[in-house]
């Protein structure tokens, strides 16, 4: 099978999975909405917000991954919406193990397709971005040995020096935070 046959059967079936475990999730939303007195509208409202925004997170991790960007907000968020939308099925399903098993079974091929389509991302190096304000950076200044001369100074009569008054000082008077 050529790469690029091998290409389009994964995405057949990537969007075949997608598309069914989308509608089941869909539909189990927007019963439980409507079975809990919401309006049919805001059922489908509701299941639009929920499912589409996992698959909007699902992509936005894939950006942020390929940007060298942090993905903990977003991929929490993700986990929140799947379980959202998992709770949603498992509400509608038959109370027994099996019945929650087949109903989380969207989900769970969702989860699992997100996963494998994500990690297939590049991974980019990471964008050198400071973590603080530049007005709070600073760069520690390089330790300098003093030079000893190998002979010794020949003695030099003491200098006058003149009143402070006269002539101003060459340091720098530090005011706030002293490092």
């Amino acid at each position: 099978m050529s790469k690029s046959t091998e290409s389009a059967v994964r995405l057949l079936i990537l969007l075949a999975i997608g598309t069914m475990a989308g509608a089941a999730a869909f539909t189990h939303v927007h019963d439980l909405s409507v079975a809990h007195g919401q309006p049919d509208w805001i059922g489908w409202a509701n299941a639009v917000a929920v499912e589409l925004m996992a698959i909007y997170l699902g992509l936005e991790i894939r950006a942020r991954r390929g940007a060298g960007r942090p993905v903990g907000l977003v991929g929490s968020l993700l986990v929140a919406f799947a379980l959202l939308s998992l709770a949603a099925q498992v509400a509608e399903a038959e109370p027994s193990v099996w019945g929650w098993t087949v109903a989380a079974v969207p989900s769970l091929a969702f989860l699992a397709l997100v996963k494998v389509v994500l990690s297939n991302a590049p991974v980019a190096p990471p964008v050198d971005e400071p973590d603080q304000p530049t007005a709070y950076q600073y760069e520690e200044p390089a330790t300098v040995e003093p030079v000893r001369p190998a002979e010794p100074m020949p003695s030099i009569a003491p200098a006058v020096v003149p009143p402070r008054a006269v002539v101003p000082s060459n340091r720098p008077h530090v005011v706030g935070i002293i490092r």
